[in-house]
């Protein structure tokens, strides 16, 4: 594994303007709504810096200012595909041994929603799980991608929850509904750049609990296996992502719940549980 490898400057170079955004720095992005607008931005402490054009293509920085709390943060994606990683811990695994290559399954660019928007628990659920997870944003089309290349494929970083309703994971066939069901796929709140994404802290609470805890070099498998992996497969394309797996044990949650998922250097993913309504006659 290519754990704490040296970063790419090219990465940077290549999507971030050079004057506004140096090579190898950190840099925050945030997608938010304001009077029914939807727009990427920089965010510059509790000020948002307006992009003009493709955050992942040519795109510049306007001088104008955005004050935080005037807008509704989104998902900092809207990806055309979403690729998930199963058992990608040891801590998640327990005493089974890990495959060979990563798990993948995939849920759907519906389920995605942004920090603070609810997570609707379908009428007929009784047994949903919060699954605290590291999300890669892909930033250049991959396709057969080499381990040691794919590090220039990754645009950046951003928390996530990988909802799962296990009675359902564990009955259907595939797991459409398990984890594929509207809402099931929070991320945010912010889309960061140039993090050391092989050793970052993860962490869960649920009402301030801590549930999950545990870095990033304790995956299975590391980001850039992951990425070369799947881009086998299926080509992945700017703004796609790729949740990377969730440590140690869940449980089930309820609605009125408060699940944040905290990503080190990316802040926390919080959102509530809400009862959805009757089923259709």
């Amino acid at each position: 594994m290519l754990r704490r490898a040296s970063f790419v400057a090219f990465l940077f170079l290549l999507f971030l303007p050079p004057a506004q955004c140096p090579a190898q720095e950190t840099q925050r992005y945030v997608r938010y709504e304001l009077d029914g607008e939807v727009s990427w931005g920089r965010l510059l402490g509790e000020e948002i810096q307006p992009i003009q054009g493709d955050l992942f293509q040519d795109f510049r920085l306007l001088s104008t200012r955005v004050e935080l709390d005037r807008v509704r943060l989104l998902a900092p994606v809207n990806p055309s595909k979403v690729i998930a990683v199963g058992l990608n811990y040891q801590s998640h695994l327990g005493s089974r041994a890990p495959a060979e290559y990563p798990g993948l399954f995939a849920k759907y660019p519906t389920s995605i929603v942004g920090p603070e928007a609810p997570i609707v628990r379908p009428p007929e659920s009784r047994n949903l799980h919060y699954e605290g997870e590291m999300v890669i944003v892909i930033g250049r089309r991959a396709k057969s991608v080499p381990v040691a290349g794919a590090r220039e494929y990754v645009f950046g970083v951003t928390a996530g929850n990988d909802i799962s309703e296990r009675d359902w994971q564990s009955a259907d066939l595939q797991w459409f509904r398990a984890k594929g069901s509207d809402s099931f796929g929070p991320v945010g709140p912010i889309l960061v750049t140039g993090l050391d994404h092989n050793d970052l802290l993860l962490e869960t609470r649920v009402n301030g609990e801590v549930r999950q805890s545990e870095r990033t070099r304790d995956l299975i498998f590391d980001v850039e296996e992951i990425v070369s992996y799947v881009s086998r497969y299926v080509t992945l394309y700017p703004g796609d992502i790729i949740f990377t797996g969730t440590p140690g044990s869940t449980q089930a949650m309820e609605p009125g719940d408060v699940v944040e998922v905290e990503l080190e250097g990316v802040g926390i993913l919080r959102n509530t549980i809400v009862q959805g309504g009757n089923l259709p006659d």
